[in-house]
């Protein structure tokens, strides 16, 4: 049995330390491995090639994934899918390690149930939205890129004596927009899952401003939608000049930490080991409490991921 691996969806910082050790690792297992380019478009028009260590020299501090990512609409019907199974056989492939998210996990889930192909799903998403594991490949980087924008912006704000919004990537998920508000000490961090209170927190901080406070630092989540109404808040409120950053895809960016590395390669090996020692298939490796485990994909696609109470606490104005 070959295996490949394929990445879905959108890039993370961690994705090349993955497949360089998944070359590695398949190596030492006496397994061939592939690469499977362009995500699933790639898997339809047979873009799949024998990988060996020469592809994976040099890789490890790379951002993004050299062999590539999409989304592909024709996955959704089932003669591509059959198109893409004769591809995989061509080659002798019968597991795959995943890089992606919930929508990739769910686009793979269909695909096995049809055909005899196995899978393990690695969480690799910035947002770090996947239900069941507390850790996504590629978020510790993400969030240093913001914390790094964040540290030079509030340097700005406190010279000119300004309001800051930054904008931060998350999709419907806020968990990265609540830790960067927590290490920068932001006054304000507005987020899809919590209710803003604007009235609660004008009085706070329109007490600090008579008291000497000069500029305000907000980090709002972009699936919360309210970036342009919490510009308007501020300056009508608060009366504060306001500028706004949005990060956007340079989040997606950038070397991967020593963190992202090291989990990446963890990651990988224990998908690796599950495809080659089992036969129960379609799962997703998570990690929780500083260890690994794997949930069946059905559990992992149907539920929908929480912030942590203590985060949500963090940001609570109220009190």
């Amino acid at each position: 049995m070959a295996l490949a691996i394929i990445c879905s969806g959108g890039d993370a910082p961690g994705m090349n330390p993955a497949i360089k050790k998944f070359v590695d690792y398949a190596y030492k297992k006496g397994k061939k491995s592939y690469f499977i380019y362009d995500g699933l478009e790639g898997l339809i028009d047979n873009k799949i090639k024998e990988a060996n260590h020469k592809d994976v020299a040099g890789i490890v501090h790379i951002g993004g994934t050299i062999i590539r990512s999409s989304r592909s609409k024709r996955f959704f019907e089932y003669k591509y899918r059959k198109i893409a199974y004769k591809n995989l056989k061509e080659h002798n492939i019968m597991g795959i390690v995943v890089l992606g998210g919930d929508g990739s996990f769910r686009a793979m889930d269909k695909f096995s149930s049809e055909f005899d192909i196995n899978f393990v799903g690695i969480p690799s998403t910035i947002d770090n939205d996947i239900y069941g594991t507390k850790y996504c490949l590629g978020v510790d980087t993400a969030l240093n890129v913001i914390r790094d924008a964040l540290d030079k912006i509030r340097d700005t704000a406190s010279s000119f004596n300004r309001a800051f919004i930054v904008e931060v990537m998350g999709r419907d998920c806020g968990y990265l927009a609540v830790v960067s508000a927590m290490i920068s000490g932001a006054e304000i961090c507005v987020i899809p899952e919590v209710e803003f209170h604007s009235k609660a927190l004008e009085k706070k901080l329109t007490q600090e401003i008579k008291d000497g406070r000069k500029y305000v630092l907000a980090i709002v989540s972009e699936g919360s939608k309210q970036t342009s109404e919490i510009h308007k808040w501020i300056e009508d409120k608060l009366g504060l000049e306001t500028r706004v950053s949005i990060l956007g895809h340079i989040q997606r960016g950038g070397n991967p930490t020593v963190y992202d590395r090291l989990m990446a390669f963890d990651f990988t090996i224990k998908a690796v080991d599950y495809l080659l020692e089992h036969k129960d298939f379609n799962k997703v490796v998570v990690y929780n409490d500083g260890c690994f485990n794997f949930m069946n994909i059905q559990e992992v696609v149907s539920s929908k991921y929480q912030l942590p109470e203590h985060y949500l606490d963090a940001i609570n104005y109220l009190d």
